[in-house]
């Protein structure tokens, strides 16, 4: 039993034949009469009969009619009720966002949220390997995540939109023998210690195009995956790490030179399950992070 036959239904009660429902429901009348033989069909006793040339209901019909009202009704509310929850701005989004990305962006989500009208946020850090991300919009409204530029997209199951197009520089400390250099080369770096994320990590891809490039194994001497402990662990002397070029905070004892003859680039991407975006709410989120992906990329005059 469906709506549009349960309007049939209502119809013909008030009005008393095919013609007339087929014409206020603006249906043509076999339409009407295949619908109520497919309602029979699920119905254990008769709904209609003939009365002279007229089809009418049966006391059974009429019983359903009225109940059908009642149906509509329930089914105009849950509409409404949807329709509202769709287009309400001030309902809660959920937002996950690996470590980096989260230290960028949080920040600039979260200013000025006490004017009303404004989602309300929820907010989650997820470091996970690249190929979990997908999953985590399960969970989440909103997941940000990263991959390099020679990286498979993600697949159709999720949307997806790039937020950042980073570079990756190198990152060492200021006193090192390379930091004179404007640039370095995969030949510059590949005999130094070397901090790097943990295996299934987008970096690591560059990580080994860097090896590839030069021609010998790199040095590993550290896996941190928090790049605000990498900072720490290269200004303490412990390596060399690729660190992103906007998102990470500045560290008075570091400098950061590009890496050329390799990609050294990641998308910061913003994953979602297509229905969610039919939420208002969740829509002006992703406004907000495409204004707050403008704003780190400009940040200290840096742009493209």
């Amino acid at each position: 039993m469906n709506e549009r036959q349960l309007q049939i239904l209502r119809e013909l009660g008030e009005l008393g034949s095919v013609t007339a429902t087929a014409e206020a429901l603006l249906m043509t009348p076999s339409a009407v009469s295949q619908q109520l033989r497919l309602l029979q069909r699920s119905i254990p006793v008769p709904l209609t009969e003939r009365e002279g040339r007229r089809l009418v209901l049966t006391d059974a019909g009429k019983a359903l009619a009225d109940a059908a009202i009642e149906v509509e009704t329930a089914l105009a509310k849950a509409r409404h009720t949807i329709e509202e929850f769709i287009d309400r701005p001030d309902l809660g989004v959920s937002v996950a966002a690996f470590h980096s990305a989260a230290a960028a962006f949080f920040p600039l989500l979260l200013r000025g949220r006490t004017s009303s009208g404004r989602p309300q946020l929820s907010l989650a850090d997820e470091d996970v390997a690249q190929d979990h991300f997908p999953r985590l919009t399960r969970d989440y409204d909103l997941v940000l995540a990263h991959r390099l530029d020679q990286a498979p997209p993600w697949p159709t199951s999720v949307a997806a939109g790039t937020l950042l197009r980073e570079p990756l520089d190198i990152a060492l400390p200021a006193d090192h023998p390379l930091a004179a250099k404007p640039h370095l080369t995969p030949q510059d770096v590949a005999d130094e210690p070397w901090i790097t994320v943990h295996d299934g990590f987008p970096l690591m891809a560059t990580i080994d195009a860097i090896a590839i490039a030069a021609n010998r194994r790199l040095n590993i001497v550290h896996r941190i995956n928090e790049f605000a402990v990498v900072a720490e662990a290269v200004a303490a002397g412990g390596g060399l790490a690729l660190m992103p070029r906007w998102t990470t905070r500045p560290h008075p004892a570091l400098i950061f030179k590009p890496l050329t003859g390799v990609h050294t680039r990641r998308h910061i991407d913003v994953l979602h399950r297509p229905e969610r975006s039919a939420r208002r709410a969740v829509r002006m989120v992703l406004d907000e992070l495409h204004h707050a992906a403008a704003t780190i990329q400009n940040r200290d005059g840096n742009a493209g």
